[in-house]
């Protein structure tokens, strides 16, 4: 796979982002066009290793043939490369922008020196394929004369729809909100993930293979203007439930009832919504201009609230994490191949510096209050700072600080599903209160309905969210038929 000699001759070499400066006057992707030959060379670090860990269980959740691309396109053969793409995952264009890359962190070159840029050469192969014309609608030959209903559209429900479609199962797929897509339309902030160029082109392919989407659609109870799930399990031969993990982590101290402290979804689907429907013109979303602004919690959806306030042009941003700064590199307790646990520099950590000068993100501080104006507005929010003994969070006694804030936003993880869908069907719950369901077979406790996706296992990766969506559908689809070809 790949020279044979490449990963001595050539070092690690990331596609930039677009200037810092520049991408936070607009909500165009953060991406720079690729470059060929950047990518030639990464594919001829890939070696030939042997057991490959990026196709591991530490590494790809959807197993991509990682080494088989890479060497395809070192070798220039770009459509070939995009066959062996597809071949396990249905929307690279997704993760090629999104996902973190676990891949990368068990590269087995990562043992040594900085790992292949899988990340850029996935993206870079499926952009390729749509430029060249070489991605186009893969609908069925015959017809089952079963029919599926999937109740959500975010990344397992899609990847599940595709797969269903192409057995021959006639879907439809219920999506609450005004546009398809799920967390992929409105979770992800379009500098990150294109709504319009790239989530709608696929969207768009799937509705020509003949899967019908099913937009401003609640199920529920069939109460109001609901469609009542019910109902839809006696129209239908099975049903999936992916409808994500959407109950937010919340953080109830003194003031929280402020004006000014959102959940950090209220803020990244408004913004998203507001800027589809008439580029942020019509103000219906919270707007960070000129605030000062507190997002309390890492990982990615804090880093996309940083991101979204930058752009707004607030006045400053400051990234409360309870967790104190992780290594530069591998602690002895997190090996390869497992995920490195270190510190990033993300998108917006780094345009934050650009514009302000520091790193936003300050480690071991917990929140206690939201001070009020006394007008029932949020003016300030007080902490006070921790250390963490022997697994626990201790107060710093005399560590307390005041800081002004004008917006906070709660970016602190998701509890699990809403059950307005689950109730009605009586669905067993785990014990995080996501809908039960045994990984690999997919079934709940109730005959016909699968789960798949984070309202399954709990707040996860678009990347694992598409595993579940892919094998879910190849047990109803065995469950249908009694006998199943999908992958």
């Amino acid at each position: 796979m790949g020279k044979t000699t490449g990963f001595i001759e050539f070092d690690r070499n990331a596609e930039p982002y677009r200037d810092a400066r520049a991408r936070v006057l607009d909500f165009n992707e953060i991406y720079t066009d690729h470059d060929v030959d950047r990518l030639v060379d990464q594919g001829a670090r890939c070696m030939d290793c042997g057991v490959p860990f990026c196709q591991s269980n530490d590494g790809c959740p959807i197993h991509n043939l990682i080494p088989e691309w890479n060497d395809l396109v070192y070798q220039g053969h770009w459509r070939e490369a995009l066959d062996r793409l597809h071949h396990t995952n249905n929307f690279p264009e997704f993760t090629g922008r999104v996902c973190p890359a676990p891949c990368e962190g068990s590269c087995v070159l990562a043992i040594t020196d900085p790992a292949v840029t899988i990340k850029n050469i996935e993206m870079a192969i499926i952009d390729r394929g749509f430029q060249e014309g070489w991605v186009v609608p893969e609908p069925p030959s015959d017809r089952t004369g079963k029919r599926v209903a999937i109740v959500g559209s975010g990344p397992a429900g899609l990847a599940a729809a595709q797969q269903l479609n192409r057995a021959g199962h006639r879907v439809t797929v219920y999506e609450r909100t005004d546009r398809v897509g799920g967390l992929l339309m409105y979770g992800i902030p379009n500098m990150k993930l294109d709504k319009p160029v790239v989530v709608n082109r696929r969207i768009d392919l799937m509705r020509e293979e003949g899967i019908e989407f099913q937009v401003n659609a609640d199920v529920s109870d069939g109460t109001g203007d609901s469609i009542d799930i019910l109902s839809l399990t006696d129209a239908n031969d099975a049903v999936l439930l992916s409808t994500g993990a959407t109950v937010p982590r919340d953080l109830p101290i003194p003031g929280r009832e402020l004006k000014g402290v959102h959940f950090a979804m209220e803020y990244l689907l408004k913004n998203t919504k507001s800027l589809l429907d008439s580029n942020l013109q019509d103000g219906d979303y919270i707007s960070a201009k000129d605030k000062h602004v507190i997002v309390i919690g890492g990982g990615d959806t804090g880093t996309d609230c940083i991101g979204t306030a930058m752009r707004h042009g607030c006045k400053s941003l400051v990234n409360f994490e309870l967790f104190p700064q992780p290594p530069d590199a591998r602690a002895p307790h997190n090996p390869w191949p497992t995920w490195p646990v270190i510190l990033r520099i993300e998108y917006g950590h780094e345009e934050v510096a650009a514009k302000f000068g520091n790193d936003p993100r300050v480690y071991l501080v917990s929140s206690t209050e939201f001070v009020d104006d006394n007008a029932g507005n949020l003016k300030a929010i007080r902490t006070i700072d921790v250390e963490l003994t022997e697994g626990k969070f201790e107060n710093i006694p005399g560590s307390e600080r005041v800081w002004p804030a004008d917006l906070v936003f709660l970016a602190m993880g998701f509890l699990g599903p809403e059950h307005a869908v689950s109730d009605p069907l009586r669905l067993a719950y785990d014990e995080r209160s996501n809908y039960q369901a045994d990984y690999g077979s997919y079934q709940t406790s109730v005959a016909k309905i699968f789960a798949a996706g984070d309202c399954r296992s709990g707040q996860s990766l678009v990347v694992r969210a598409i595993n579940e969506g892919r094998e879910a559908a190849r047990e109803i689809d065995r469950y249908l038929m009694g006998s199943t070809e999908l992958p």
